[in-house]
């Protein structure tokens, strides 16, 4: 504390008049908000100079880009303390809770959100535009052997945790083959590293950026698959997909972007950050025997049900074991969810309208009976409403997306009401004559719009055809 008042003094001319300790980082160094004349700066006491070094080059570089982050304004002889400018007190992690815990961000979270998301490519390549990637700590460059650490690290601290037999042999060879495929780009781009809403500072209304110290050269992907793929936040699809667009319109301003090649590459790195957070949290949860982040497991997992939505065929054994841990009941209860389930049925009216077993009642039941019915043909009886052939019948004919727009109006409203009001459960049916394609169809396309619009629990069963699933 001596050696920061100091500094405090040798920059302001006079010694702090108060020094208030700020909670611990996730690292071993300590902060300390100084205050006097009329000032406030923030003084790090840090315990690697190699990690000092790294984050005050970093930081001198980024503002010669004109870039958000901390002016260093004194360092000590040792390099083991520093006074930086104070940006407040607003973390972006804390400005948008009250959308994290209901599923609904409001305009303004919305708005913080897409800022940072807007900021981030002049970061990526403006901040990797002269620097000296030798400052970097532990090491200069997104590579091979960092794929390495963090697989095994996936592999032994929680797939091996969970009891979930592999081979191993096998499992590696999908490994490379994965690793192979993150480092296809070779760019003189910078990877934050730890791109997250705890790292982000708001100040008048603009993201500021903290804690990069850990960062390199690295591929671009990384850091958006981080921010927007960050277990917790629980993120609508339909706010991911804003996020994404808002990142790619900025990255326009630097390079020409092929979306959907980038939208590729994205996935990769989704599915890389998601392995590597659930073998941080079985460290920490399974080793550490820290509730918290066993606590964290089933929000990884659904981001991780959703990926595979779309399997990955090139990984045909990583697919196969991580589809294997997605539906583990004993991995998947998350404790205190009070998010709002909405249980979605389809049904055909001859055999009884589905009970509600949750016990609160109300809800909607739609007749789907009114809309051109494909079963009246022979052709289709084979099929059901999730099968192509009824999908184009259907929605050639029109009637049915009429029908659901209608839906989707007074449903929406209803969730979002049941939100505010922390309501725990809503039944939608949907009913037609055969309880195979037309209220299938309903309940599938209910069940994907409500995922991408809230952040809820879902539960889609399909009864005439004995199918139930969770989303």
């Amino acid at each position: 504390m001596e050696i920061l008042a100091s500094l405090f003094q040798q920059y302001s001319g006079a010694l702090p008049s108060q020094v208030e300790e700020l909670p611990a980082s996730g690292s071993h160094r300590r902060y300390y908000r100084l205050f006097g004349e009329g000032t406030s700066l923030i003084g790090v006491v840090g315990t690697s100079l190699e990690e000092n070094r790294a984050f005050i080059t970093l930081s001198r570089h980024f503002r010669s880009k004109g870039l958000h982050v901390p002016l260093i304004l004194a360092e000590s002889e040792d390099g083991l303390c520093y006074l930086q400018e104070d940006l407040g007190n607003d973390i972006l992690f804390n400005l948008v809770s009250k959308g994290r815990e209901s599923g609904l961000y409001s305009e303004e979270e919305v708005r913080l959100l897409k800022c940072t998301m807007a900021q981030l490519p002049r970061l990526q390549l403006l901040g990797g535009e002269g620097l000296d990637w030798s400052v970097c700590f532990p090491q200069e460059r997104f590579d091979g052997r960092m794929i390495d650490f963090d697989l095994n690290y996936f592999k032994y601290c929680f797939l091996k945790a969970t009891g979930v037999e592999f081979n191993e042999i096998r499992l590696q060879d999908d490994f490379e083959r994965f690793k192979a495929d993150l480092l296809l780009e070779d760019e003189d781009t910078f990877l934050y590293r730890d791109f997250q809403a705890r790292n982000v500072m708001i100040r008048d209304g603009e993201p500021w950026f903290i804690d990069y110290q850990g960062g390199r050269r690295g591929p671009v992907y990384y850091d958006v698959a981080s921010f927007i793929w960050q277990a917790r936040s629980r993120y609508p699809e339909a706010l991911k997909q804003e996020l994404i667009r808002t990142y790619l319109d900025a990255l326009r301003q630097f390079r020409p972007v092929d979306e959907k090649q980038f939208r590729e590459r994205l996935r990769l790195f989704v599915l890389f950050r998601t392995l590597q957070v659930l073998g941080a949290y079985g460290f920490r949860g399974y080793f550490e025997k820290k509730p918290h982040f066993i606590s964290s497991v089933p929000y990884a997992l659904q981001n991780l049900r959703t990926l595979l939505q779309t399997p990955f065929s090139q990984y045909p054994y990583l697919n196969g074991i991580l589809e294997e841990l997605s539906v583990k009941p004993e991995l998947n209860l998350m404790q205190d969810d009070h998010r709002l389930e909405v249980q979605i049925y389809s049904f055909a009216f001859k055999k009884g309208i589905p009970a509600d077993t949750s016990g609160n009642g109300g809800g909607y039941v739609f007749d789907c009976r009114s809309v051109n019915n494909p079963g009246k043909y022979e052709y289709y009886r084979q099929f059901n409403g999730t099968d192509p052939e009824v999908i184009k019948f259907l929605e050639d004919d029109g009637e049915i997306i009429t029908f659901l727009d209608s839906v989707y109006a007074l449903v929406d409203a209803h969730v979002q009401r049941f939100i505010e009001r922390k309501f725990t459960h809503l039944q939608v049916s949907f009913g037609c004559t055969g309880g195979q394609h037309r209220s299938v169809y309903c309940a599938e396309h209910l069940a994907r719009h409500l995922m991408d619009k809230f952040n809820i629990k879902l539960k889609l069963t399909h009864r005439e055809m004995n199918m139930e699933k969770m989303l």
